[in-house]
C-alpha cells in the first residue's frame, strides 16, 4: 500500500530537500573554487573577482611548478610511511585495548574505562609530552610522529562500546574450542565490527593525513617532515614559487598555492567511497550500544 501525502507534507519534504541542496552547495563550492582556480590561467586568475566555478583560461603551470619542487615528493612519501605505519599502530592497539576493554568478567574494567576517559578532559599539555618524547630519544625521527598519537582515547571508547555489542555465546563457544585472547579478536570480533573497523580507519588515516602540528613540534630535519608541513610553509612562505625567475613570478605564486591544495588533498578523497558504505553504520554502532 503506498501512502498519499497530502499538501503540507510534500511541502515540508521539499522544503527538506532544498535545505539539504543549499547546504551541499555551500560545503562542495569551496573544492570547485580550488579546483578551478588550479587549472586556470594564472594573470587571468588574479585579475578575476568573484565566484570561480570554472576555470578562467587554461594552464597547467601551477601543476608543474609544484612538481618540479622536490620537497613535494619528499613530503608524499613522509606522509605515505606515517599515514600507513601510523594507522597500523593505531588499529592494532585500538583494538587491543577495545577488546580488554569490553570484557564483561574483568574487574578492573571499569576503572581503566575512567582512566581512558580522565585523559579526554585533564592533558598534561605540549610542554611535559615534548619533554616526554625528548626524553625517550624520539625527538627528530619518525617514531614522534606515529607513536604520542597511537591510541586516540574517542576512537578506543567507540570501538570498545561496538565490541561490547558482540553476543558472549560467540566468546564462549570459541573458549571451549580452544581458542585464544588474540584469535578470538581476530577471527571473531575484527569481522563482527568490520564496519566500525572501516571508520576508524578512515579516522586515523585522516588525522595523519593533515597533520603537520606535530611535525612542527618534534622535527627540525626538513627531509622527515610531511606533505602538509611543505604544504604550510608554500600557503604561508610561496616557498614553491620563491625561486622562479618568470617574469610572471607573482601571478605564478598564487596559482601554485591553489594546485598544492589540490594535490594534498587528492588521496584521501580518492580513498573515501571505498570506506563511505562503512560510515554511518560503524558510527551508529559504536554511539547507540552499551
Amino acid at each position: 500500500m503506498i501512502e498519499k501525502r497530502d499538501l503540507p507534507q510534500r511541502s515540508l519534504t521539499a522544503l527538506n530537500y532544498a535545505i539539504i541542496t543549499l547546504v551541499a552547495l555551500l560545503c562542495l563550492y569551496p573544492c570547485i573554487h580550488v579546483l578551478a582556480a588550479s587549472f586556470s590561467d594564472p594573470v587571468r586568475l588574479i585579475r578575476h573577482r568573484g565566484a570561480l566555478l570554472w576555470p578562467t583560461g587554461y594552464s597547467l603551470r601551477g601543476y608543474q611548478t609544484v612538481f618540479n619542487n622536490p620537497n613535494i615528493l619528499i613530503g608524499y612519501g613522509n606522509t605515505l610511511f606515517y599515514v600507513l605505519v601510523g594507522t597500523a599502530i593505531n588499529i592494532v592497539l585500538t583494538s587491543l585495548g577495545a577488546y580488554a576493554l569490553a570484557r564483561r568478567g574483568w574487574p578492573l574494567r571499569k576503572l581503566f574505562v575512567f582512566l581512558f576517559v580522565f585523559t579526554m578532559y585533564f592533558n598534561v599539555g605540549i610542554i611535559p609530552t615534548f619533554m616526554l618524547v625528548k626524553g625517550l630519544g624520539m625527538l627528530n625521527t619518525r617514531w614522534a610522529i606515529v607513536l604520542p598519537v597511537a591510541i586516540n582515547t574517542w576512537n578506543l571508547i567507540v570501538m570498545r562500546t561496538s565490541f561490547a555489542g558482540v553476543p558472549d555465546e560467540l566468546q564462549e563457544s570459541a573458549y571451549l574450542d580452544g581458542a585464544s585472547d588474540l584469535r578470538i579478536l581476530c577471527q571473531i570480533y575484527v569481522p563482527v565490527c568490520k564496519a566500525t573497523m572501516a571508520v576508524m580507519l578512515l579516522f586515523y588515516a585522516v588525522e595523519h593525513w593533515n597533520s603537520w602540528f606535530t611535525s612542527m613540534i618534534y622535527l627540525t630535519d626538513t627531509g622527515l617532515y610531511p606533505l602538509q608541513m611543505f604544504v604550510r610553509d608554500i600557503l604561508l612562505f610561496d616557498g614553491a614559487a620563491g625561486t622562479t625567475e618568470d617574469a610572471n613570478a607573482i601571478y605564478l605564486k598564487e596559482l601554485t598555492k591553489y594546485a598544492v591544495i589540490v594535490v594534498s588533498i587528492v588521496p584521501i578523497l580518492v580513498v573515501y567511497p571505498f570506506v563511505q558504505k562503512f560510515f554511518v553504520k560503524g558510527v551508529m554502532l559504536g554511539s547507540v550500544k552499551g
